[in-house]
């Protein structure tokens, strides 16, 4: 009886240890439902990275959140268990960035250079005309278009002669842009169908003579006769334009483009690809100073969509250094009697300043030279005076006198571009002399003065890479790693805040910090990944770093490795 007693026990304890087991099991595999069903379902979690927020504290963070296109939590490896998400990025500690943005660019026009003949890097002027020729082969053509040249970088650095055009191409008119879009040099097919000849003037630019005879070479305002007889981009080709530079712009990491100036017909056409889906990139778009332009948008207000931002108008103060047509003080160096000319007089430069301190557009202006920026700079402080929160640029800002870098203020933000000082340093003191250099491509004064600063490029003028924006900007050297010390060192500007120049002042610069610019909560899950970190790698690793994605509103737009 007591054996049987002991089994019958045993039978009873195992029957109880079991159902206790079983409980525990059931009741873990409730806890974890129950725990994996309160995790918020998400898109996109991206962690294990090195993450630059670029927020009020711009610390770093290795994880955040992306949902509905925009970021819905930052912070460490934590995340991981406080969301379940569609995918999963591990990055690795790849560096992340805010998405860059190029404050000043010409998106339009890069697209459509790729239409023309490419003269980027010619050497000669033999070589632009080579190229020129192969363009040509075999091709019936109305007009020969190109842009690129610079006779900076030519043996003879003297502006070239249309001859040999005349030569070649008789009959077809030819209109070839030099690198900053500020010269032309046509052919005289291409004068006489604009009425061009040696007694025409047009204020505001020169036509470039030798020996009393027309070089073909025109400077600025000139140049508008030109274009007048071009045959107009179609609908089809400004698409494909459009297309192929967001192409470009998302491989270089850029999600907005601040771009410097456009027609009214261009901006809809942007509006209208932007809302059909065939168009993702985000654009500030700059409206051309032109007196149908101003009337519609003063009439009908700004544009602000998720895509689109319209509220400045872009006026040109002056020309380029490069052509000779940047406004100067005092004579060029390298050529006496000459100071270039202001594009818009000074008078008005300050009525129009005067008529858009009223509104809520921005005032955005190209100012290159001394004279130009000074003029600038009196016209803005005088119209500003009861306007506490304008945001109004000077597009360049590139030769400030000294004594007048004390007009920049709060109200003012420069918007520059690096690699045009380490471009331009090759030649830029045979055009200005020593002294003026003083306050040329002035970054850290500027800087300093006005509390912000916003960086582009102006591409195609420059190249599109955000990577040399950055280089130029800290080093002040070019890709050949010159000069070792750096070009005017002491306006050299901080990893931190060349940072800083390509997202959240680039974007208060358009009004848009609280809609992107940095990696918080609410904004637009807009980012940039890169094989190395910008703020933590010697010079020479700096310059080789690349793109390995691009995100904008929480969708890959560009990668070379993530799916």
């Amino acid at each position: 009886m007591n054996l049987l007693h002991l089994s019958f026990e045993k039978k009873q304890n195992f029957r109880i240890e079991r159902m206790i087991k079983n409980i525990f099991f059931y009741f873990g595999l409730a806890l974890i439902l129950s725990l994996t069903s309160c995790q918020k379902k998400v898109d996109l979690i991206v962690h294990n990275a090195t993450v630059y927020t670029m927020g009020d504290n711009i610390g770093k963070a290795s994880s955040f959140v992306v949902d509905g296109g925009k970021f819905v939590a930052v912070g460490g490896e934590e995340l991981l268990n406080t969301y379940n998400a569609n995918k999963i990025l591990d990055l690795k500690e790849l560096p992340v960035y805010p998405g860059f943005i190029d404050s000043h660019c010409h998106f339009l026009s890069l697209g459509l250079s790729l239409q023309k003949v490419d003269l980027t890097g010619t050497r000669s002027f033999e070589e632009v005309v080579g190229r020129v020729k192969d363009f040509a082969k075999n091709k019936k053509l109305k007009a020969i278009v190109g842009r690129g040249w610079d006779q900076n970088d030519w043996e003879e650095k003297t502006f070239p002669n249309k001859t040999i055009l005349d030569e070649l191409f008789p009959e077809t008119p030819v209109a070839l842009r030099r690198i900053d879009g500020h010269a032309l040099l046509v052919n005289q097919k291409a004068l006489d169908l604009a009425g061009i000849g040696v007694n025409t003037k047009i204020k505001g630019g020169s036509i470039i003579k030798e020996n009393g005879k027309l070089t073909g070479v025109l400077v600025d305002a000139p140049m508008k006769l030109i274009s007048n007889i071009l045959p107009k981009p179609s609908i089809t080709e400004k698409i494909k334009a459009l297309k192929d530079a967001e192409k470009i712009s998302f491989e270089n990491g850029l999600t907005t483009v601040s771009v410097a100036g456009l027609n009214k017909d261009d901006i809809y056409l942007i509006d209208s690809l932007q809302k059909s889906n065939a168009l993702s990139i985000k654009v500030y778009a700059m409206i051309s100073n032109s007196e149908d332009n101003l009337a519609h948008f003063l009439s009908n207000g700004p544009i602000i969509t998720d895509k689109l931002t319209v509220r400045s108008f872009k006026i040109y103060a002056d020309g380029a250094l490069g052509s000779r047509g940047a406004a100067l003080k005092s004579d060029y160096s390298d050529l006496k009697k000459h100071r270039g000319s202001f594009i818009t007089s000074k008078d008005s430069l300050e009525n129009l300043a005067y008529k858009l301190a009223s509104t809520s557009f921005q005032m955005n202006t190209h100012a290159i030279g001394d004279d130009a920026n000074k003029a600038v700079l009196e016209a803005y402080n005088k119209a500003l005076v009861f306007s506490d929160d304008p945001r109004w640029r000077i597009e360049h800002a590139q030769i400030i006198d000294t004594s007048d870098i004390k007009l920049f203020n709060r109200k003012i933000i420069p918007s520059v571009q690096p690699t045009h000082a380490t471009s331009d340093m090759y030649w830029a003191e045979d055009r200005l002399g020593k002294k003026r250099l003083q306050g040329a491509y002035a970054y850290k004064l500027l800087l300093e003065k006005s509390g912000r600063i916003s960086l582009g490029t102006d591409f195609p003028v420059e190249n599109v890479s955000p990577i040399k924006t950055f280089f130029s900007a800290v080093f002040r050297e070019d890709s050949n790693l010159y000069p070792e010390d750096g070009y005017l060192p002491n306006n050299k500007l901080s990893k931190l805040e060349a940072l800083k120049g390509m997202t959240i002042w680039g974007a208060y610069s358009n009004f848009e910090e609280r809609q992107k610019g940095s990696i918080e909560v609410g904004k637009a899950a807009d980012f940039v990944i890169l094989d190395r970190d910008l703020l933590d790698e010697s010079k020479k690793r700096i310059l080789n770093a690349k793109i390995v994605a691009t995100i904008l509103d929480g969708n890959i737009v560009y990668s070379n490795r993530i799916n």
